[in-house]
């Protein structure tokens, strides 16, 4: 995992065991760095990290719903998450966490 991969996980981990952790505009800006991938992408990564009040999701369930095994769902999770790592919109957010 790259920096700015590694950097988005960490952050969105956070966010998943404390919500409170970020600024209702954080979350905003969030909303809209997840809305970049397919729906059924989004509710992976949202289940996998528990955002937004969601319960955390085991990878074995999540794979079910996206009928992959485990170790390709996690694959394909990574792969989302590298895709928002690289996106102005997660730049931006980071910088802004980066200032607190």
């Amino acid at each position: 995992m790259d920096a700015l991969t590694r950097s988005l996980h960490s952050f969105l981990v956070r966010i998943g065991l404390n919500p409170m952790s970020i600024s209702p505009q954080t979350e905003h800006y969030l909303e809209h760095l997840l809305y970049l991938l397919p729906p059924e992408d989004e509710e992976a990564v949202t289940h996998y990290y528990g955002l937004y009040g969601c319960e955390r999701e085991s990878l074995q369930d999540i794979a079910k719903e996206l009928g992959l095994s485990q170790e390709d769902a996690m694959e394909h999770i990574d792969q989302c998450i590298r895709k928002l790592a690289v996106t102005p919109e997660w730049q931006m957010i980071r910088q802004t966490q980066k200032k607190r």
